[in-house]
């Protein structure tokens, strides 16, 4: 007999209060990300030394997650929707319906000690009531400043104001090497305060091609449902991601999750702290891989930049001269090396902005000017 192939999904890492978690496919709205870059300070870091033991050459953690730990938080929501459907959500481990509104459990991380709070959009959609948990069990309720579905990122705030709150340190995430170790910390399955270490398996990662600003750091650290919003850490302390997504044949850690860098963090909290919305770039173009073909049908040295596919008519690349054919490869004094990066880049670029575009067009390096609009 054929045994069926397993099915490999990506699961949201919300989990229910009761213990099941929710499989979704990861089908967020196509459009760019980043707004005007704003600036998020780096705290200075005074955790322990993070350098390996001289007896077993590994790293010892301890006084990392010691001072760590007050900084994240437990988010636990509930909404209008009911359930009461064997295999639905609201259904607990051991059988049992939970009737009435659903609740699920998600992490956040705290950036500021005016109490205000990074997690995941997905945790926070659609709630109706949203519950803080400190790591010392003190409960508060919060209200949501601001969610962006684009880059599955959302601000949250306590209420109550005054609590001695612990601000965690965010670092860079465009230093972080393949290899480092990281740590996760956050809520699986509604278990407080988990920590798990591993490695950065990879950076860059997009895992849903309609989505094209994903550029999602990679880890071995195990990440389940529940652990969405909370950070990743490098040795130094410091957030270097959120975590967000699994691939998963059963909706637990297989040794493959998926953070939001911070630096995507940093140009996007700003504004949901203070619009509580985004405000993005728009360029008005498709564009497509440049890959090994292309590259010698077009006479270009190397496979890289972005390949122009359609141009949108009464847009800033319309009026600038943008053609069809064209390879943009530097955009507003960056350099475009896969075509990937380009949606972010315009995004993050501010509205009104004159912005100089070079595009490689029948072997020849032009430079035109765009105004950037309003994604609408």
């Amino acid at each position: 007999m054929k045994l069926p192939r397993p099915v490999v999904v990506l699961t949201l890492l919300c989990g229910a209060v009761i213990g099941i978690a929710t499989t979704m496919s990861f089908d967020r709205e196509t459009a760019s990300v980043a707004g005007e870059k704003a600036d998020l300070r780096v705290l200075p870091v005074t955790a322990g030394d993070p350098s390996p033991p001289a007896s077993t050459g590994l790293p010892d953690f301890a006084a990392l997650v010691a001072k760590l730990r007050p900084s994240v938080v437990n988010i636990s929501i509930e909404t209008e929707e009911r359930s009461t459907l064997p295999g639905r959500r609201g259904m607990d481990p051991f059988g049992y319906h939970f009737r009435g509104p659903r609740r699920s459990l998600g992490s956040g991380l705290i950036f500021d000690e005016e109490g205000y709070i990074i997690t995941n959009h997905h945790v926070v959609e659609d709630a109706s009531k949203v519950v803080v948990k400190l790591w010392d069990e003190r409960e508060f309720e919060a209200e949501i400043v601001g969610t962006d579905a684009k880059t599955d990122l959302a601000v949250i705030r306590i209420k109550e104001a005054g609590h001695d709150l612990a601000a965690i340190p965010l670092g860079d995430s465009d230093k972080l090497k393949v290899g480092q170790w990281v740590l996760a910390i956050g809520n699986p399955f509604g278990l407080d305060n988990t920590v798990t270490a591993g490695i950065v398996s990879a950076k860059g990662r997009q895992i849903n091609r309609r989505n094209p600003y994903d550029n999602f750091i990679q880890t071995d650290a195990a990440i389940n449902p529940g652990n969405s919003g909370g950070p990743l850490v490098n040795l130094a302390g410091q957030v270097v991601g959120i975590n967000t997504a699994i691939f998963s044949s059963g909706g637990g850690n297989i040794g493959i999750g998926f953070a939001i860098p911070i630096n995507m963090a940093r140009q996007i909290v700003p504004q949901l702290k203070e619009e509580g919305h985004v405000t993005r770039g728009w360029l008005g173009v498709k564009i497509q891989p440049v890959d090994e073909d292309i590259a010698a049908s077009l006479d270009l040295p190397r496979a890289e930049g972005a390949l122009v596919a359609e141009v949108f008519p009464d847009s800033p690349a319309a009026a600038a001269g943008v053609a069809v054919g064209d390879v943009i490869v530097e955009f507003d004094g960056i350099h475009v090396s896969k075509s990937s990066d380009l949606p972010a880049i315009v995004a993050a670029v501010p509205v009104g902005k004159k912005v100089e575009i070079k595009v490689v067009r029948q072997g020849e390096v032009e430079s035109l000017a765009a105004v950037i609009a309003r994604l609408e």
